[in-house]
């Protein structure tokens, strides 16, 4: 695909992993939250506005993604509509059919007490902390704190104005408009006008100080406790090294600014947003210790951020590219370069079970670790096909074709046939469609 998009693509099927979620018969083309979030009681009080399209049929109802809230208004283009909430599905329903092809508001207040959901990979969402709060959702845990269509295909622009008690700071996704103080309450507002998957929307609650660690031409910032700013200083200092390279290998950065949040909390692994990430305390050594999770959560920014999967099915274009980003940091910052990385990853796959289907590796494998070395070994081993030059315009094709877009398994292999002068057929059989690991030549 030569052509930029700049929207959806149209979906008529839901997504098979988590076929409950979402709904494919209207876009959300943006969110306008307004939260006021109070720590110690774990206290939320919402509202949400969305401008919506809906699809190429009349639409009776819609169904929206939403935790277990007290409600206390719903409107749809500014009236009254009858509406039902249970098993996480708030469904309204207007006086008649919305038109095909026709905007919409949509408006709903709510309140209470946040929590994440459950899932087989822990809690997702919305979490409260021991002082302050995150939020982590991929891949279903944002109707957790907020009503939303939440499959990653229906991506929007979004404005978020969160209130909390003066001595925190909140960080979301996109430039911070406004900070105003009032009392004992300080009012934050962000902006962010590039299109957002519902699980890459974020608000983070905390008493961190700010560290500007580059200014420019990306604006990039650590938020972190103030026992951790000395390590901070240190653990990432070779970020904006980390965004050169990227944008030299992978085009220009797709969003305004970058920001990194270190909780005071421990944390399994860190976790993409869109514009920025969320490390845990145990990720700052002062030894850098965690610097190939930094390349990672950056290369994110690219892809899964900017070109985001269709469905779940292709989370192997999030994974193994970011994955694949550590070893092009490794190799171009001096240490063991890709080859090596490579090697080791297929002896360790080679040891362990042959049944991960890359392009389709099912819910219960989407998150298993062989999922991002094998991303990254099919990458690696498609350079060695493609030569350096075709493969390397292949990556920023990949990444400047489809920003800001959404995007399948075919679409990556379609474009990569056109860098080279070989059928691949063959080759992405074996490494995205078998499960049995191909040698590494």
């Amino acid at each position: 695909m030569s052509a930029k998009q700049t929207s959806p693509r149209p979906q008529s099927a839901a997504d098979p992993y988590f076929p409950t979620h979402g709904d494919v018969r209207y876009h959300v083309h943006r969110y306008e939250l307004t939260l006021d979030y109070r720590p110690a009681p774990n206290r939320l009080a919402g509202a949400a506005r969305l401008t919506c399209l809906t699809g190429p049929d009349p639409l009776a109802d819609v169904v929206l993604d939403f935790a277990d809230f007290r409600i206390t208004r719903v409107l749809v283009d500014g009236r009254t509509v009858r509406w039902t909430h249970r098993a996480g599905k708030l469904r309204l329903r207007p006086a008649r059919p919305l038109r095909p092809g026709a905007a919409f508001t949509v408006e709903v207040h709510y309140s209470g007490n946040p929590r994440p959901v459950r899932s087989e990979w822990g809690t997702l969402g919305w979490e409260e902390l021991e002082d302050g709060s995150l939020v982590a959702s991929q891949p279903i845990g944002a109707p957790s704190w907020y009503p939303c269509n939440d499959r990653p295909a229906d991506k929007a622009a979004y404005q978020m104005s969160i209130t909390a008690p003066s001595p925190y700071a909140v960080v979301a996704n996109g430039r911070l408009l406004t900070r105003t103080t009032r009392a004992s309450s300080t009012t934050w507002v962000y902006e962010q006008p590039a299109p957002t998957a519902s699980y890459l929307a974020t608000v983070q609650v905390g008493q961190y100080q700010q560290l500007q660690i580059s200014a420019g031409p990306v604006p990039q910032t650590v938020y972190a406790p103030a026992r951790l700013i000395g390590s901070c200083v240190h653990d990432f200092a070779h970020q904006p090294a980390m965004m050169s390279l990227f944008v030299d290998l992978f085009g220009p950065y797709p969003f305004g600014e970058y920001a990194v949040v270190v909780t005071d909390e421990e944390l399994d692994v860190p976790v993409e947003a869109q514009g920025l990430s969320t490390f845990g305390a145990n990720h700052v050594d002062g030894r850098r210790g965690s610097e190939r999770l930094v390349a990672h959560e950056l290369a994110h920014q690219w892809f899964g951020n900017s070109v985001t999967v269709a469905d779940w099915r292709h989370i192997w274009l999030n994974e193994g590219f970011a994955k694949y980003a550590e070893w092009l940091w490794s190799e171009r910052s001096g240490g063991r370069d890709a080859a090596a990385h490579a090697a080791m990853a297929h002896a360790k796959l080679k040891a362990l079970p042959q049944d991960l289907v890359l392009a389709d590796p099912g819910r219960s494998l989407m998150f298993d670790d062989r999922l991002y070395q094998r991303g990254g070994l099919v990458l690696h081993a498609l350079r060695g096909v493609l030569g350096e030059g075709p493969f390397f315009a292949l990556f920023r094709e990949w990444a400047d074709a489809h920003r800001h877009a959404v995007v399948t398994t075919a679409d990556f292999t379609s474009l990569a046939q056109h860098h080279s002068s070989r059928p691949l057929h063959a080759f992405f059989t074996e490494w995205l469609y078998v499960g049995t690991l191909p040698p590494l030549l």
